[in-house]
């Protein structure tokens, strides 16, 4: 389990530890089969951390019980092979439970809100990719649009992948990809057309 606040982790582990099904267990490790249940306000640098490295494991899965989730953030945590989102003010024990339970057996679990913001942002990244072998024709990736975000923020290349949880070299692709794809000259010229697009 991951939180920064000692109140929700205590909170989480009462109401789960009433459940002989969810078996708790303290250690970091995300050993296959295993459910990583992270709780935050938003989706913060080190839970976005956190979910890469669940997604990268071999066999763990995770639960994100969140305040709020921007509509550029939604892929991204999709995209982490997160199993369920529960929203923090509907984390009953009851959907805590169902939550848990149905990313142990590999099934998803999404609010219906985010389900309907999901399919309506896949929908438009199939229609802009249309013919392209899955590249936006038009438009920002949410991992771009992510990019550009720190790059106005004045991060560096290194600043960047450290947020980010990306390697340098994904960086530089994600920028050069981008830069290519819209013609534009340089990374300040890049946020510019992020910036009037309304991207960022």
């Amino acid at each position: 389990m991951h939180t920064s606040e000692p109140l929700s982790r205590e909170g989480a582990l009462s109401l789960l530890g009433r459940h002989r099904e969810i078996e708790l267990r303290e250690d970091t490790g995300f050993a296959p089969g295993t459910v990583a249940l992270l709780i935050a306000d938003t989706l913060d640098s080190p839970t976005l951390t956190l979910l890469r490295r669940v997604a990268r494991s071999d066999g763990a899965r995770a639960v994100l019980v969140v305040g709020t989730l921007r509509e550029a953030e939604l892929l991204d945590v999709v995209a982490c092979g997160i199993s369920a989102i529960v929203w923090r003010r509907e984390a009953t024990e009851k959907q805590l439970v169902r939550a848990v339970v149905a990313a142990a057996r590999g099934d998803g679990n999404l609010p219906g809100d985010l389900l309907g913001r999901l399919i309506t942002q896949v929908g438009a990244l199939h229609r802009s990719a249309a013919g392209r072998d899955g590249v936006p024709t038009s438009g920002l990736t949410p991992r771009e649009a992510e990019v550009l975000r720190l790059v106005a923020d004045g991060l560096d290349t290194g600043e960047i992948a450290t947020e980010l949880a990306y390697s340098e070299r994904t960086i530089k692709n994600i920028m050069h990809g981008l830069t290519t794809r819209f013609q534009l000259r340089n990374r300040a010229h890049a946020v510019a057309y992020a910036l009037r697009e309304g991207y960022i």
